[in-house]
């Protein structure tokens, strides 16, 4: 069944030199971009990063240092990208922890302006997880009776999860989904605003490191001021701010934690 789709849909996946949001670098990555007649364009590109990739993360991907020596930065390709993928959903497995924050991380270290807080985000694993709660081999087996060959590849896990998107909202449609006290929280259906509700919500910052609570106040997401809300900790604590200000947190969750104490972060 084809996706409804009000803009067109980017699935994605990224391969990268480690899983610190704030100090790694993306090494490849792959974008299949579905546009509402239906028609898929597929961009995958290798990225020098930069720095040397460990080797635990080349044993992953299958990716190392001498096959990205002569591929460009992704500083080098940003404003091209920025504008293919302007106006898109962006859709992922486990995207919404790791390849969007990452993917936006990259965009502000190059200086090319990247606003996903208009987008509609869709993240399959969520999905997968809230309705038969397991990896992106076991989901495209389970949808799709299929085998996953060259995982762990951008390209072929992002194909992967497009088929794997596709299977859900067919398997599902119409079916309630609970969080894991057993309350209902909404319905599956073929429709990338219930999907982003689903899979995107109470997201403040990319890296999840804030949250709303229950009265759609932000609130600290870790740490010794977890569920504590940031203005008042702010109020406070000054030097808590400009502590975070100084370390080692995602540009994103910075600019975020800025316009919080401007008094300029809504919901």
């Amino acid at each position: 069944m084809p996706l409804h789709l009000k803009n067109p849909l980017v699935v994605f996946d990224l391969e990268t030199t480690g899983t610190s949001i704030a100090n790694d670098r993306i090494v490849e990555f792959s974008f299949v971009k579905v546009n509402i007649n239906g028609e898929k364009e597929v961009k995958t590109m290798r990225i020098n990063p930069a720095m040397p990739i460990p080797i635990e993360s080349s044993l992953i991907h299958g990716i190392y240092d001498k096959d990205v020596a002569d591929a460009p930065t992704f500083k080098s390709v940003a404003k091209n990208l920025a504008k293919w993928l302007e106006g898109c959903d962006l859709g992922g497995f486990n995207s919404i922890k790791f390849d969007v924050p990452i993917l936006a991380e990259e965009f502000l270290r190059s200086d090319v302006e990247f606003d996903v807080s208009n987008r509609k985000m869709i993240d399959a694993q969520r999905i997968f997880h809230m309705m038969e709660k397991r990896t992106l081999s076991a989901a495209y087996k389970f949808y799709c009776d299929k085998d996953l060959v060259g995982a762990h590849g951008a390209e072929a896990d992002t194909l992967a999860t497009l088929e794997v998107l596709e299977a859900q909202v067919v398997k599902y449609d119409g079916q309630e989904v609970t969080n894991n006290l057993g309350k209902t929280i909404g319905t599956i259906e073929n429709n990338m605003d219930t999907l982003h509700q689903l899979t995107f919500n109470n997201v403040v910052d990319l890296a999840g490191r804030l949250a709303y609570n229950k009265d759609n106040d932000i609130v600290f997401n870790f740490g010794k001021h977890k569920g504590k809300l940031v203005s008042a900790v702010f109020a406070k604590e000054p030097s808590y701010y400009d502590w975070m200000m100084k370390a080692e947190f995602p540009l994103d969750t910075k600019n975020r934690l800025t316009k919080i104490r401007l008094g300029a972060m809504k919901r």
